[in-house]
């Protein structure tokens, strides 16, 4: 049996692959299940210092697989059907949130529904040209889930996520771009390439300041200025304690290039 979630650390980088590609990478429990390990792994894991999320096939995600969701429907599994925002998404989308490294959405085709809902908890989404975003829920009278209540008004505003909520269509890459859904659109053929790239360049940076502005900029979104900066000041003074702020200084002064270790 092929597994449902790939993961794999190279180089510091971990790079989580939703591998039921005659699914459209949909969501069933055991990729749900595999994917929280994965990206709780991921989070943990002290070698890992970036984290790239992809697809396999043509689909980066498609959300729920249905197909699984009439079945529990019609058995009448409402404890499985109604406890997996839970015991799932919500685990799943935290990790991303809050993983204290840098994490690139890899958008290889459509992400619709919680697959969009994954991308936009990521912090960069690099997207193919041929990949597009659906906010698909209304389209099976379901709400929201896996943060995008959260992580889409943050990117777009409220009157537009509102709008995309409520009329979903798919939202082509070149769209995206420009309502800041996506961060950079690529050539299909360039995807790999380009987010190896700079998932190696994130790995190889002050991983702990990444950590920190990511931290800083999600504590800053949901308290007042003056909160926000006392939260800023505190992690101003971890990272200002880190070897690699020493080790960057000391190269600054130097005059070479600094290496970071993540400390």
């Amino acid at each position: 049996m092929t597994d449902p979630v790939l993961y794999d650390v190279a180089d510091g980088v971990a790079t989580i692959t939703l591998n039921r590609p005659d699914a459209m990478n949909s969501l069933d429990v055991a990729t749900k299940v595999a994917l929280r390990e994965a990206t709780q792994e991921a989070a943990r894991d002290d070698a890992v210092r970036c984290v790239v999320l992809t697809g396999s096939g043509r689909a980066f995600c498609v959300g729920q697989d249905l197909k699984e969701h009439v079945e529990l429907l019609n058995s009448g599994s409402s404890e499985a059907l109604f406890t997996t925002v839970e015991k799932h998404y919500n685990p799943i989308v935290t990790a991303i949130a809050e993983m204290p490294k840098p994490v690139i959405a890899a958008v290889n085709g459509v992400a619709a529904g919680a697959g969009a809902s994954l991308a936009f908890a990521c912090d960069l989404r690099i997207m193919a040209t041929s990949a597009g975003f659906n906010l698909a829920f209304p389209g099976v009278a379901l709400s929201c889930d896996t943060g995008a209540s959260w992580t889409l008004p943050r990117l777009v505003g409220r009157a537009k996520a509102i709008e995309l909520l409520y009329f979903p269509s798919t939202i082509p890459a070149a769209d995206a771009l420009a309502l800041g859904l996506a961060t950079r659109v690529v050539a299909d053929e360039d995807l790999v390439a380009e987010v190896t790239a700079l998932a190696t360049k994130l790995a190889s940076g002050p991983t702990l300041s990444y950590a920190s502005m990511r931290a800083s900029v999600n504590y800053a979104s949901s308290h007042d200025f003056a909160s926000s900066l006392v939260f800023e000041a505190e992690k101003m003074n971890f990272t200002g304690a880190s070897a690699d702020h020493r080790r960057a200084v000391d190269a600054f002064l130097a005059k070479e290039k600094p290496s970071f270790e993540g400390r």
